[in-house]
């Protein structure tokens, strides 16, 4: 027995991703009220040491050509069936369905991802047209989630990618996404910035100083710049 086979056996037999440190935490309990010198020995195994027979693991499997395969994602290590075999494993699963996203919701979704977080509005400005229904799908989906408001008035909503989303998609980081940095950097078309509101009892030009008929300025004696900013005084 070595400890690559200890690490191979933790992994099969999880039921989640596994990260170094739950590898290590495994060994250390392996190891309590254990008499076995190899078994304390383990227990001091080191993350960067699991991390390295992980990396040797994976490779064995691809050298081996196995019909299954170890792949690291944001949320730690498993083992997955080689994509080649998915026509025939599909059959074990008749009632899952693969659903597709639609062209609309990709393009939704990859504005995300590269810009986020960022207002609905202004993933409406690079693609011209509204989003709320693709927005909600992608939410409802789990590749999406609100990650708070936008310093700006009206506070709109922001959104941003999941865990799930890197998952999803086999990333470890965003910045594993095509082109990152050139695709980050790219000017695209934002919103417009949104007007302040109008606080409770706070008045406008236009009711302060209503604007006079043409005529009627005309006849006046009196510029209409001026009855403006008496207004003004007068009403401050």
């Amino acid at each position: 027995m070595t400890l690559k086979e200890i690490i191979e056996a933790l992994l099969f037999a999880s039921q989640k991703p596994m990260m170094p440190k739950e590898f290590v935490a495994a060994l250390k309990s392996a190891a309590d009220g254990c008499e076995d010198l190899d078994v304390k020995a383990w227990a001091k195994t080191k993350e960067a040491e699991v991390a390295a027979l992980l990396e040797e693991l994976k490779i064995e499997y691809i050298e081996s050509r196995r019909a299954i395969q170890m792949v690291e994602q944001v949320n730690g290590w498993k083992l997955v069936t080689n994509p080649e075999y998915g026509r025939w494993v599909r059959q074990l699963y008749p009632e899952s369905k693969p659903t597709r996203l639609s062209g609309p919701a990709l393009e939704t979704l990859a504005i995300i991802a590269y810009r986020q977080p960022l207002t609905r509005a202004d993933v409406e400005a690079v693609r011209g047209v509204a989003v709320d229904g693709v927005v909600q799908s992608l939410l409802e989906r789990g590749l999406v989630r609100i990650a708070g408001r936008a310093e700006v008035p009206g506070r709109p909503l922001l959104y941003e990618t999941t865990e799930f989303f890197l998952e999803h998609f086999g990333l470890r980081a965003l910045e594993e996404l095509p082109n990152s940095d050139e695709l980050r950097r790219a000017a695209l078309p934002t919103a417009p910035a949104p007007e302040a509101p109008k606080l409770e009892g706070q008045m406008t030009l236009g009711e302060i100083a209503p604007a006079a008929p043409f005529s009627d300025a005309v006849a006046s004696s009196e510029p209409v710049e001026s009855t403006v900013e008496t207004s003004q005084a007068e009403t401050l």
